[in-house]
């Protein structure tokens, strides 16, 4: 079959991209926006991309299409798009070609929750595939110790990050009904989207309907301490829950990790989580993987040790270089919170150092600017903030007017580069967060930070 993808160079299309080619399939693409890690994935396949959507695609790359399958990226309008319709050619959405093609047999592993999807996804599959499990996986983010995204095999087993985001223009539930998951960590969920959900309670209506699909044989591993998570669950809970937690939450839970690592699991000691990721954030990542492993039969012990070789996710913490002292990191933080455990975490880490935030307000939601009352105080433990505003419909100079001189904004990103460069000195950490490529920046940086 041959699949041509409309939003091929997102992260969950270009996985589809990756698995179906794997499974036999023909696939070619196009896409309007594109960067890495995802273009350099899809050209180490050898998929073909088109730039754009024209039209014209129809006489050309996708003229033997049989399917076409429609990122959520993709609205009406879009000139392929429109084509395809009036043509009465055959589409679907990426979620649904996953479910009926790939995981309708498989024992599903999703991972939900509006932060740490993309790592826990990571960890969950790392543990499960050093188990000698082998599963597939298709994670929004490209974890070190696979290279790759997403990958095809034989296992009964796949890992998916679930993600709340809507299916496509035709379709506006969420991605992660389609999965049909039999394990499931529910890791915390918060207002975003705004551009999708109207407020919180949109979010928990379709977090709930991802728990009425998980079998009474499965299992739900939920964030005890996430009260919006917990107004889920009370509308009605079919599949028996494990509930995680700090070990010095307020409500017990079956499963706690203490500040030096210690796990528990119903009030015994189960082993202790050492491995290279920063932040308490991580800790409770790692507890939910291991409580999702354990439903597939990997003891927590071996779980533990497979943790330990962990090497993360590509910008996520990422480390893009040293020039002189000063460190440049990489990071896909684009929330107000996913920005504040981020920026905690790395103070935590490095405590000796200064922080200088680069910050790029892209994704949908910070555009909207539905979320700039917050940043002020998500970005507290910076000692400087750099906020790129070019294509900002909203005044970041007012937002982040809070935080003083430690704040600057810039529309030009050579200006902003200058302006980082002229800051920083050694023994400085630049923390460089975007949901997209953000021209390149952080090459930029270490490049200014060489010649200087």
């Amino acid at each position: 079959m041959h699949l041509h993808i409309l939003g091929i160079c997102g992260t969950f299309m270009g996985g589809i991209a990756a698995i179906a080619q794997r499974a036999g399939h023909i696939v070619t693409g196009c896409d309007s926006n594109v960067y890495p890690p995802m273009s350099s994935q899809l050209e180490a396949l050898g998929i073909a991309l088109t730039q754009g959507f024209e039209a014209s695609q129809l006489d050309g790359p996708a003229k033997a299409a049989d399917v076409f399958v429609v990122g959520n990226v993709v609205s009406r309008g879009n000139p392929l798009l429109e084509a395809i319709l009036d043509r009465g050619l055959r589409y679907t959405s990426g979620p649904q070609w996953l479910a009926e093609q790939v995981l309708r047999d498989k024992w599903v592993l999703a991972v939900a929750g509006t932060h740490g999807k993309t790592t826990t996804s990571a960890m969950l599959a790392h543990i499960v595939d050093r188990a000698g499990l082998q599963p597939g996986f298709l994670i929004g983010g490209v974890p070190v110790d696979f290279g790759v995204s997403a990958r095809h095999s034989d296992s009964a087993f796949f890992v998916i990050e679930a993600d709340e985001y809507d299916t496509a223009f035709f379709d506006k539930r969420s991605k992660f009904v389609h999965y049909r998951p039999r394990t499931a960590i529910l890791n915390n969920l918060e207002f975003d989207h705004a551009d999708i959900f109207a407020d919180v309670a949109a979010i928990e209506t379709q977090f709930h309907h991802l728990v009425r699909t998980i079998p009474g044989s499965g299992l739900l591993v939920v964030n005890g301490e996430d009260e919006a998570l917990g107004r889920v669950l009370a509308r009605g809970v079919w599949t028996d829950v494990e509930r995680f937690a700090a070990a010095n939450a307020e409500s017990p839970t079956e499963w706690s990790i203490a500040d030096d690592g210690a796990v528990g699991l119903r009030g015994v000691a189960a082993g202790r989580l050492d491995f290279s990721q920063t932040g308490r954030h991580n800790q409770l990542n790692a507890l939910a993987a291991l409580a999702a492993a354990r439903h597939v039969g990997v003891p927590v012990a071996e779980g533990l040790r497979a943790l330990a070789s962990f090497r993360g996710v590509k910008r996520r913490m990422e480390l893009r270089g040293r020039v002189g002292g000063i460190t440049v990191y990489d990071d896909f933080a684009h929330h107000p919170t996913a920005i504040a455990t981020t920026v905690d975490g790395l103070r935590l880490a490095e405590p000796g150092g200064r922080i200088l935030a680069v910050l790029e307000p892209r994704s949908n939601t910070m555009k909207l600017g539905t979320m700039k009352a917050a940043l002020p105080r998500s970005l507290a433990q910076a000692d400087c903030v750099f906020c790129y505003t070019a294509g900002l419909g909203w005044n970041a100079a007012e937002a982040l007017a809070p935080l003083g001189t430690r704040a600057e904004i810039h529309e030009d990103l050579g200006a902003l580069v200058a302006a980082v460069v002229a800051a920083a000195r050694s023994g400085d950490h630049i923390l460089v967060m975007s949901n997209g490529g953000f021209g390149g920046v952080h090459q930029r940086l270490l490049d200014a930070l060489a010649a200087a």
